[in-house]
């Protein structure tokens, strides 16, 4: 069972060693563990259904209640306080296109406005509804989570849109094939909700992000159907995939994905380097992507990250012998942890991973086995329950992201850094700060910021901490030129930062989109654009 109050399953803790809350202690100040609400108390919040009866609508409050937010620090803040307003006046779960269709007339009829909702994993707001007048209808695309074609031929293989990482992997691993596309929300979230939001998995230098994954589809809006062909290349006007890539919602609904898929690898591997500086690692990891190097990932931590990653990992003995290793082989303070990932045929990735080897080499990088990198892959996606874990604590925790060309890309994150932790100490607190490059390009990467810091005396305070480094970092990444966001979308949370990078006229092709495919605004106001 899902939490209601957190990310992921009940079953599964993450447990906070006590050398890692020594080191949080000792960085940011005791955690202020502030009771939460009881579900009971959460879900009285939520009012009466505004919506016109229907005999596939929930109405419930619990239903009401788990479809009113994702995962993003005002979601939190705002359940785990049980201050939700609004919720959705209802929960309705389609299973067919035409059912989607229907709910559309049921919109227009009744005046409601629809909510498309695939994991709930948003960490930007996009699923979160607005106080507006109109009732609002979430629906839930879970029940459409079929493999519906596989073109083995092409290795073009079609899925429902509310499939999930797992249920994808699976129904491709019966054939021998893979999709390989691993965001941290993997578990939850689903082909849909990547699509929508310009989703990029772990291992996206080998695989592709969506937008190249995504082939065509089949896309339900207010204005009728939209079949997107699956084909390799075309010339014929602008590619209407790229429309519905990022639309949040707002222009459509997908039903179904057409995406690329591989052959199971024969090695799927990661290894691990140190730096003596971060500096020295990009321009290590920078020379590899431009070199064509075919690595599947080059993941580079900072000092900070490097040191919060050891210290929270629990393996007090192993890292002490770790740390006076290298401090004896000159990698002292400052030093620098790489994740490098090899995916393919033996040949390929044995190739890959020696001339990536030798240039790192090149710039100072010390192999260290595969250890580090194989505990990293049992990890990857336990790593957010630990945000649950760090809440009850006291602790918040939050991350945001960007992308810029590799003249940017250390200038612009030692700003970031340094206005989440300018605005913190505004209030007389301490912020935890680090970063890692996590997504690599020939022309420039992505910065992956994490913060943690102390949980307010009462939720305004947390979220009225969380606003002003929100703001701050934003405001650093527009100054820089980077974009707003990589990997998480727009939604709500950075929707006033979109005009900065798309300028007027931009704005106006957006809406001008919008309009044209849903005139009543019935779906998903708020969100990308308003």
């Amino acid at each position: 069972m899902l939490r209601w109050n957190g990310w992921g399953e009940e079953a599964t803790i993450y447990p906070l060693p006590a050398s890692a809350a020594r080191y949080l202690r000792a960085s940011i100040g005791e955690g202020r563990a502030v009771p939460d609400v009881t579900f009971e108390r959460a879900i009285a919040s939520v009012g009466a259904s505004g919506l016109v009866a229907h005999p596939a609508i929930r109405t419930d409050s619990a239903e009401r209640f788990h479809h009113a937010h994702g995962q993003s620090l005002q979601d939190w803040v705002s359940m785990r306080a049980g201050c939700f307003a609004p919720s959705p006046d209802g929960v309705a779960y389609p299973a067919t296109d035409e059912e989607v269709r229907a709910w559309f007339e049921y919109a227009r009829r009744s005046g409601a406005r629809l909510i498309p909702y695939g994991g709930g994993t948003s960490v930007a707001g996009h699923v979160t509804p607005r106080a507006q007048d109109a009732p609002t209808l979430t629906l839930d695309l879970s029940s459409m989570s079929r493999m519906t074609g596989l073109d083995e031929t092409s290795r073009l293989a079609t899925f429902e849109a509310g499939a999930t990482g797992p249920q994808i992997e699976k129904q491709l691993a019966a054939h021998g094939y893979t999709l390989g596309h691993y965001p941290q929300s993997w578990e939850l979230s689903t082909v849909g909700g990547w699509i929508a939001t310009r989703s990029s998995g772990q291992q996206s230098y080998h695989y592709g992000r969506i937008e190249d994954l995504f082939a065509g589809g089949h896309v339900e809006t207010p204005q009728g159907i939209l079949d997107l062909p699956a084909l390799p290349a075309s010339a014929a006007g602008p590619d209407l995939r790229q429309m519905i890539l990022g639309s949040e919602g707002r222009f459509g609904i997908v039903t179904r994905a057409i995406l690329r898929v591989q052959r199971v690898p024969e090695v799927d591997r990661f290894h691990a380097f140190f730096f003596h500086t971060w500096e020295e690692g990009a321009d290590a990891v920078r020379e590899i992507v431009q070199q064509g190097i075919p690595v599947s990932m080059l993941r580079l931590s900072d000092a900070e990250e490097t040191v919060t990653t050891l210290n929270l990992s629990g393996k007090d003995r192993a890292v002490g012998w770790a740390n006076r290793g290298l401090d004896l082989l000159g990698y002292r303070e400052g030093r620098s942890l790489l994740l490098l990932g090899v995916t393919g045929s033996r040949a390929i990735a044995g190739a890959a991973y020696s001339n990536a080897k030798v240039v790192m080499r090149r710039h100072g990088g010390l192999p260290a086995g595969e250890t580090i990198g194989k505990t990293w892959r049992k990890n990857r996606f336990r790593a957010p329950y630990l945000r649950n874990t760090l809440w009850d604590a006291g602790y918040a925790v939050d991350t945001l992201e960007t992308a810029l060309p590799w003249s940017g890309v250390l200038p612009a994150a030692a700003a970031i850094k340094n206005s989440i932790r300018d605005a913190l100490a505004s209030f007389g607190e301490r912020a935890l700060v680090f970063a890692h490059l996590s997504h690599v390009y020939v022309d420039g990467a992505s910065i992956y910021t994490t913060y943690l810091w102390r949980r307010g005396a009462d939720p305004a305070e947390t979220l009225a901490h969380w606003h002003a480094m929100k703001a701050a970092a934003s405001c650093a990444i527009v100054a820089h030129k980077g974009t707003i966001s990589h990997q998480h979308g727009v939604g709500l949370d950075h929707a006033p930062y979109l005009q900065a990078e798309k300028g007027e006229t931009g704005m106006r092709m957006i809406e001008s989109v919008r309009d044209a495919l849903d005139p009543g605004r019935i779906l998903n106001p708020g969100k990308l654009v308003d």
